[in-house]
């Protein structure tokens, strides 16, 4: 111990000691520092004309567990992954015109969960923790108090309004967020009627798996993993047939994807279960896509295999190919479910390479769409107890070491830490030297102060980042169920829609055709 001590200790002084700033030499210069907010001062200036077009398609990106700490985290990583130091990078994000607050209680909670959340940024209306699209009226678990107490999301109004509409998540497809789009059930572990009580499904609820494929005909695309929960219980997986754990659940005997396949024969219709299969499509030659690649959750990015399992990025590019050919336009709905799983099992690395590959992501989405007709909104459900600092020196890696001991227990702690969790470790009384560890190993626990199995939710809010048509609505800070409000103004779809029409009967938005100066602006702002 005292030799570890000591080499931390020498550690330090030698980086104390270089006599040398660890950052840029043009950092020095106050020229670098004032002609850089100029520079983003004459961006600002030209956001003072307000996009006001209607927005002919919306796309919302939902990390998942993606609190603040978390945004900053991934902002360093993406910059030390590319050979710099991080703190100065942009995430596609960070690039956002507008930026607000959300406020993420649920009507029962303080500290939110994922269900009902979903609900409030999806349907418009804050609900009980534990419960996706139904009010705050239904009881979780309590299958009586559904019927009455539906409510509908965004997504639906978008199909109703003839546009196209998709899901495409890293979770199962039939996890909390992505099942409030188009599921009113008051239990989010209601994934098939397998996980269900008996009462609950003698009394007429549906499991969520079901109401994917009945409560809104024709979901467009729908990708993710949760193919266990599609199948008649025991029926073997696909891919791992010898795998018990993978065999299907549906105690009602069952094959949704088979009835999809039949529903859909006259359609240009295709299931797909692999990355081989999502890559040799014709998005031309596709109107319909059901695509789940895991029968759970879909891989973590570190531990994907990049020939058989599909990318966030990737499974984002062909949504939009296939959903764009509508010329009324589409909704899409992007999870980056698995940030939250990696903070739960406290494993920080895990969660911060979800949240640079589903940025990734939201910058594919960005060149492939334009700020003119589509609105884009990056937001979280919630945060976690997750937090870095330890007075770090500028480009220290992200997972690593702060440069310093505890004086109190004069042990070593890295950067990253969570309030509470898995890391939790005593040994022969003393917290767990880190420095013993592969702390920049991918399954490292991160130090929590409180012993828990799982790591828990945080309860402050959380970022929601905006561009394109009425990103401005987005502003200061808001309720969480704003958010579906405002993308729906922006589209003319759902309530109050009387602001698209004019007396003579004509859209009173602008039309979303750039003009040259328009599009003088977006050079000016892409250079």
């Amino acid at each position: 111990m005292k030799v570890t001590f000591l080499l931390i200790i020498c550690s330090c002084l030698a980086w104390g000691g270089l006599g040398k700033p660890q950052f840029p030499d043009q950092e020095k210069d106050p020229l670098f520092w004032n002609t850089w907010a100029q520079r983003t001062l004459k961006n600002a200036l030209t956001l003072q004309k307000l996009n006001q077009n209607t927005a002919k398609n919306l796309i919302l990106f939902l990390g998942d567990g993606m609190g603040i700490p978390t945004v900053t985290a991934a902002r360093i990583l993406k910059g030390q992954l590319s050979g710099q130091s991080g703190e100065e990078t942009q995430l596609e994000m960070d690039k956002f015109p507008f930026v607000a607050l959300s406020k993420t209680y649920n009507t029962n909670a303080q500290v939110a969960d994922s269900a009902g959340t979903a609900t409030a940024y999806l349907c418009g209306v804050k609900a009980n923790e534990g419960t996706v699209g139904v009010s705050a009226a239904a009881v979780r678990s309590q299958c009586n108090t559904t019927q009455g107490n539906e409510v509908t999301s965004i997504l639906r109004w978008a199909k109703e309004a003839g546009k196209s509409v998709g899901i495409v998540t890293t979770t199962r497809v039939n996890h909390a967020t992505p099942s409030a789009a188009y599921a009113h059930c008051v239990d989010r572990d209601w994934f098939s009627d397998g996980e269900m009580p008996a009462e609950a499904v003698q009394a007429g609820c549906k499991d969520i798996a079901r109401q994917l494929f009945e409560n809104i005909p024709n979901i467009d695309v729908i990708m993710g993993g949760g193919r266990k929960y599609m199948f008649p219980k025991n029926q073997s997986d696909v891919e791992y047939p010898g795998e018990k754990k993978h065999f299907g659940t549906r105690k009602d005997g069952r094959n949704l994807v088979e009835e999809w396949t039949n529903r859909m024969k006259n359609k240009k219709a295709q299931y797909i279960w692999n990355k081989k299969e999502l890559q040799s499509l014709n998005p031309n030659n596709v109107d319909y896509i059901l695509g789940l690649f895991e029968p759970g959750d879909l891989p973590y990015d570190l531990e994907r295999n990049a020939e058989t399992d599909p990318s966030l990025t990737e499974m984002v590019e062909v949504a939009i190919k296939i959903l764009r050919k509508n010329p009324r336009g589409f909704y899409l709905l992007v999870e980056g479910g698995r940030i939250d799983h990696g903070h739960h099992e406290g494993k920080a690395k895990q969660a911060l390479h979800e949240a640079v590959e589903m940025d990734r992501a939201i910058g594919r989405a960005g060149l492939m769409t334009s700020i003119y007709d589509t609105m884009t909104v990056v937001t979280a459900d919630h945060s976690h107890m997750f937090n870095f600092g330890g007075y770090t020196p500028r480009g220290n890696t992200i997972f690593g070491l702060a440069p310093m001991l505890s004086d109190v227990d004069q042990q070593p702690f890295t950067a990253i830490l969570y309030g509470n969790g898995p890391g939790f470790k005593v040994v022969n009384g003393l917290r767990e030297n880190v420095s013993t560890l592969d702390y920049q190993g991918n399954n490292y626990q991160a130090q929590s102060a409180v012993p828990l199995r799982m790591e828990t939710h945080g309860g402050e809010d959380v970022a929601v980042f905006s561009k394109g048509p009425m990103a401005h609505l987005l502003h200061g800070v808001h309720e969480q169920n704003y958010i579906p409000h405002v993308m729906a103004y922006a589209a003319c779809i759902g309530q109050n829609r009387d602001h698209c029409m004019s007396s003579s009967g004509a859209s009173s938005l602008s039309p979303a055709l750039p003009s040259l100066a328009a599009l003088l602006t977006l050079t000016r702002l892409l250079c």
